[in-house]
């Protein structure tokens, strides 16, 4: 079935990564058969979201897990769950949040947009986010001084190439300081699922986590943490999270998906990524005027990407020029470009098949020569 034919879509070579707006990732046949046996039967979710919490414990650390909708949607529920705890009162009574701590704080830097401001995801909860700092410096001093003022729900961490990358406070030290006040620390770690056990391992009470990205699901997001806040977060559905629940496809792909993540061979797959990404500066070395490096993910997660960096001067391309022309072909060529304004783009070759890696670098060939 040509879906590209039959519904008029665009035809994507997918140079970026693992992002939402061009759909997640391409989900792995092993994954995909579990999640369309699923849809030929009836379960019992609140069962289903049980085997989850086992295998996200066994996988991450964690003491327990279930799957929500999206990370976006954890966010909002893991906020919801710290104002109300178990209290299925409070949980009927939000997005009202009388009676309940509803500051939640974030550093500055960490105040992105993945799709949407993260301060709305927080927000949607009913709670008040507090921007601690300013956007290239955030010091425990400053985090202390908000949590000194009391009635704080939570500290939401961003762990994205999205933050600002210097002058924050890291991650296991707002643990540290968290604790000193008992307050939980939630994690924004969408792409970071090959970095599960090192996140958990700092004590942050939840991490957040997408299932569509490099776990290659179905859409959804995996919740792993501390078992009280869990459940918590799981009460939701009950209230706010009515709206943000996971399907059955969604929860036993993910299962799915950590059960594959389990048995697969992390060195080799990383190996796969390296080679694809020094084929890429193989097939472009010899271009005049085009600077070519691989840079190591920004978040220690275990691939590389291909840096493209045109002369504008020789090739007649900028960062941003190559990125929109490489964009308009027939297939429509997308590339990482979270850099243009500083002269530079990415190729990332993860979802890119050899073939594709093929076009992509025939298509830069013809546009810059």
């Amino acid at each position: 079935m040509n879906l590209h034919e039959q519904y008029r879509l665009t035809r994507i070579i997918n140079a970026c990564g693992k992002m939402t707006h061009l759909s997640g990732a391409i989900v792995l046949p092993e994954i995909a058969a579990t999640a369309r046996a699923s849809l030929d039967h009836f379960f019992l979710l609140d069962e289903l979201q049980a085997r989850a919490g086992e295998t996200i414990a066994r996988l991450t650390g964690a003491e327990y897990g279930c799957i929500t909708a999206c990370t976006a949607a954890g966010i909002t529920l893991g906020v919801a769950a710290s104002m109300t705890g178990n209290d299925l009162g409070k949980v009927l009574q939000l997005p009202d949040v009388t009676g309940m701590p509803a500051r939640v704080l974030i550093q500055k830097g960490h105040c992105v947009n993945f799709g949407c401001d993260i301060t709305q995801s927080i927000r949607l909860a009913g709670a008040e986010p507090v921007e601690v700092g300013v956007v290239n410096r955030c010091t425990e001093v400053e985090l202390r001084h908000e949590l000194q003022k009391g009635e704080v729900a939570a500290i939401v961490h961003v762990e994205s190439h999205h933050t600002v990358r210097y002058g924050w406070v890291a991650l296991q030290n707002v643990v540290a300081l968290a604790k000193e006040f008992n307050v939980p620390v939630i994690v924004d770690g969408a792409a970071q699922d090959q970095r599960a056990r090192e996140l958990i391992g700092t004590q942050a009470d939840l991490v957040l986590m997408s299932a569509h990205k490099y776990l290659c699901s179905t859409t959804g997001g995996i919740v792993a943490g501390r078992q009280a806040l869990v459940d918590a977060l799981y009460l939701q559905n009950r209230g706010i999270g009515r709206a943000m629940k996971a399907g059955k496809e969604a929860i036993l792909g993910a299962i799915a998906a950590l059960e594959y993540r389990e048995k697969q061979d992390l060195q080799t797959w990383t190996a796969e990524q390296d080679k694809k990404a020094h084929l890429i500066l193989k097939r472009l070395d010899d271009i005049h005027g085009l600077s070519l490096t691989v840079d190591p993910d920004p978040n220690g997660c275990p691939f590389s990407r291909a840096r493209l960096t045109p002369d504008p001067q020789i090739t007649g391309y900028s960062a941003h020029t190559l990125t929109a022309a490489l964009k308009a072909g027939d297939p429509s060529i997308i590339t990482r470009s979270h850099r243009a304004d500083e002269g530079y783009l990415h190729l990332d070759a993860i979802e890119m098949t050899l073939e594709e890696i093929e076009i992509v670098c025939d298509r830069i060939r013809q546009l810059l020569r």
